[in-house]
């Protein structure tokens, strides 16, 4: 006998179950095939839990799991484009905020532009081919401007969010031509 089945006693239900259905399932080897066999000649407690459990074991291989059709996916699609869904980002962004931030990218940028032509030294001399506008721009000194790490950051980063903005202005624009 297996270790498993060793103090076996063929009053126990549970144990008498789980042989019953390992014998079922085709589990249990030749020794207990056997021993299963000549428990349900002799015992009719095993019996009738042998035919209990055969019976369901039979049920469940009859029914099949249902499976949708195949064209399911398709008549949810078709469902859902039928139903004229609004465009989210309406429903919840202002113009106002839009205009706000894009005057705020703005702002900075002007800021930075004043702030780097404030640092140039305009009574410059104007000889020399390299100076335009009376400003030699091989002369500025343009590490006191972008010096710091965190400003040339936060210049990348406004340049980029500009130009998110510009490029959503644009599709907009491009929408209501299409649509005019």
């Amino acid at each position: 006998m297996n270790n498993r089945h060793e103090a076996f006693d063929p009053a126990d239900d549970a144990a008498m179950e789980l042989r019953i259905w390992e014998y079922i399932d085709g589990l249990s080897t030749d020794a207990e095939r056997s021993e299963i066999e000549q428990l349900l000649v002799e015992h009719a407690a095993w019996r009738e839990k042998y035919k209990e459990l055969l019976s369901v074991h039979q049920m469940l291989d009859a029914t099949e799991l249902e499976q949708p059709s195949m064209r399911f996916t398709r008549n949810v699609m078709d469902e859902i484009a039928r139903l004229q869904i609004a465009p989210a980002t309406k429903a919840y962004i202002d113009k106002k905020i839009i205009w706000g931030i894009g005057a705020f990218f703005v702002t900075v940028i002007v800021g930075f532009l004043v702030y780097g032509l404030s640092q140039i030294d305009w009574s410059a001399g104007a000889s020399g081919t390299s100076k335009m506008l009376g400003v030699d721009f091989t002369e500025v000194d343009y590490s006191q401007v972008f010096n710091n790490n965190f400003v040339n950051v936060f210049i990348m980063l406004n340049i980029t969010l500009g130009l998110i903005l510009l490029d959503l202005y644009l599709t907009q624009r491009r929408k209501t031509w299409q649509q005019a």
